[in-house]
């Protein structure tokens, strides 16, 4: 009979084991479930701000000519910042990434003329409300004038734009290209990302 009674107590016992384990292997699942739950929760809100970068504040893009060289290369692939001129206008000397309806194609140039003013290029100087004004240095020379020979005035929304290596390049100085409207700038170019020996911010 002891025996009995011993064997019959030892039973509830294992039973309860047996619960505590299961309870354990629950906890175990429900907890990796939440993990993986908050991990992919997570990669969706990144992959929803890379998405959101990408298309509305930074695109990448691919300089294809010479007309901007020694500041950005044939074959570079750089950052167009797409931000800033939601909250600021262009300025003097930024480097802008805008549409042009006569080319048919992106085009990448330096803002040198501001809305409202007046630009002429006599002997290779640039004039701007017939005041001269100091050009990057490193730039090429100003060889041919275009349309900038005679007094350009911009409108309130208008642009003149010229690229950095001024012997090839097809900017506002010619009719192929002209001002620039402030409605066609679609962005600032702001960053080399590749090749990586050219890595840097353009300036």
């Amino acid at each position: 009979m002891i025996l009995k009674k011993e064997s019959f107590q030892e039973l509830p016992s294992k039973r309860q084991k047996k619960y505590n384990m299961a309870r354990k292997k629950k906890r175990k699942v429900s907890s990796f479930s939440l993990k993986v739950l908050k991990t992919g929760f997570l990669f969706l809100i990144v992959l929803i701000c890379v998405y959101l970068l990408v298309n509305y504040v930074f695109r990448r893009t691919v300089v294809h000519n010479v007309s901007m060289q020694d500041t950005l290369y044939d074959g570079d692939n750089i950052i167009m910042d797409e931000l800033s001129y939601n909250i600021s206008d262009p300025k003097r000397f930024d480097v802008i990434c805008f549409k042009s309806y006569k080319e048919k194609e992106l085009l990448i140039k330096r803002v040198i003329g501001l809305p409202g003013e007046t630009i002429q290029i006599k002997d290779g100087v640039i004039f701007i409300n017939d005041k001269e004004i100091k050009d990057r240095s490193g730039l090429s020379e100003i060889e041919e004038a275009g349309l900038a020979k005679e007094p350009v005035t911009l409108s309130n929304d208008e642009y003149f734009v010229i690229g950095d290596n001024r012997k090839e390049s097809i900017d506002s100085r010619s009719n192929e290209v002209g001002n620039v409207r402030r409605k066609d700038i679609l962005g600032k170019a702001s960053f080399i990302f590749w090749p990586f020996n050219r890595v840097g911010i353009i300036k």
